[in-house]
Formats: C-alpha cells, structure tokens, sequence
C-alpha cells in the first residue's frame, strides 16, 4: 500500500515533519532500548517501529540520526551495546570481539625491520609468529 517511494513524493510535495536529527535519534533510542535482546538488523527494524515518522524522514537526517543513536547507546548503556571496528552496532552478548588494531609506533618499526630481515611482508612475518607461538604452547 505505502512504499518509500509515495513517502519521498510526499515530502518533495511540501508535506514533512520537520523534525530535528536530535528528537529523531532521542526517538530511535527509545525504540531501540525497547526492543528484544538479539533483535537483528536493528536500524530497520527502529525504523519500521517509528512508523510515518520514520518513513516520512529524509534519509540523510535518519543516517545522522542513527549515527547520533549508536554513539548515545554504547555510551549510555555499554552493558547492553557495542560498536565494533566498522562502526556498527551490536548486541553486547559476548558474541562480537573488538579488534584491538592498535599497535605502538615502536612495535611497529620492531616489527617491520624483523621483516625486512626475513625478506618477507609484515603480514607473513605475523603469520609466523602466531605458527611459533601456538607451537609452544601445544
């Protein structure tokens, strides 16, 4: 009955809510605080629960929203939520491991002149590491 598309002729026609990023995100986070541990997909789904008000929304200000929504939520509940390394929100169930991906600048010199030793790539050196390593501990 009603696509995104007759929403966005709607608003091009003049009809829209105008409504702020920042009341729309404080609207996603309700929503998202509602919903069920291990709810997937959960921009859509808020989106889908938000009704018109998500529908008629453009969807730059729902973007900046939802960017809004996944910062307040991992700050505010981080036992309930996290963002991972691409920036999406998860479920804090212990399913999803973050990455840690910072190495100090020191190490990394180390790490690159030992490769440049080797005559091979960083990434190879790593690889072997990680082979001597689970090796010793077995």
């Amino acid at each position: 009955m009603f696509d995104k598309k007759m929403f966005g002729q709607m608003r091009r026609s003049g009809m829209s809510f105008g409504l702020s990023k920042s009341k729309l995100a404080e609207a996603m986070l309700e929503i998202l605080l509602q919903l069920p541990v291990g709810t997937t997909n959960l921009k859509e789904t808020i989106i889908a629960n938000m009704g018109l008000l998500g529908h008629m929304s453009a969807t730059r200000n729902v973007s900046e929203a939802w960017n809004q929504t996944k910062k307040k939520a991992e700050k505010l509940y981080p036992e309930k939520f996290i963002i991972d390394g691409r920036n999406v929100l998860h479920w804090n169930d212990d399913s999803v491991i973050v990455l840690d991906k910072k190495i100090s600048t020191v190490n990394f010199k180390k790490l690159n002149e030992l490769a440049n030793n080797e005559n091979c790539t960083v990434n190879q050196m790593i690889t072997r590491l990680i082979r001597g390593y689970e090796k010793e501990s077995v």
